[in-house]
Formats: structure tokens, sequence, C-alpha cells
């Protein structure tokens, strides 16, 4: 049960428990930042144009095929 919860993932994607760990916490960060900018453009349309899709599009190239 430990491994299943723990350590099953983060090794299926080429990593440590703690390395996994530091990448989630810094992709939530990036999640954050994105949903900022996306609310203060749904405000003010003329600020963060791009920022968010920018945002998401660069998450994707990090974690697309990951672990394959």
């Amino acid at each position: 049960m430990i491994a299943r919860l723990f350590l099953n993932h983060p090794k299926s994607v080429d990593e440590t428990y703690v390395e996994h760990m530091a990448f989630a916490a810094w992709f939530a960060g990036r999640l954050f930042t994105a949903a900022g900018a996306a609310v203060v453009h749904a405000m003010i349309p003329g600020l963060f144009e791009r920022t968010a899709s920018s945002i998401i599009a660069e998450l994707y190239q990090r974690t697309h095929n990951r672990g394959r």
C-alpha cells in the first residue's frame, strides 16, 4: 500500500519521491500563476493576454511523454 501511494508513480516517470514532490510543487506554482493571470485578464483584458496560455503550453511541453 505504501509503495502504491508514494513510490510507484514517481518511479514510472523516472523520479524519486522527493524529485517528484519538487516537480509537482513547481507545477502547482505555475498553475497558480496562470490562474492569477487569467483572473486579472478577465477583469482587464488588455493585461496578461497570453500569459496563462503560454504557461499551459510550457507545462504541456514539460510533461508530455514523461516516463515513456
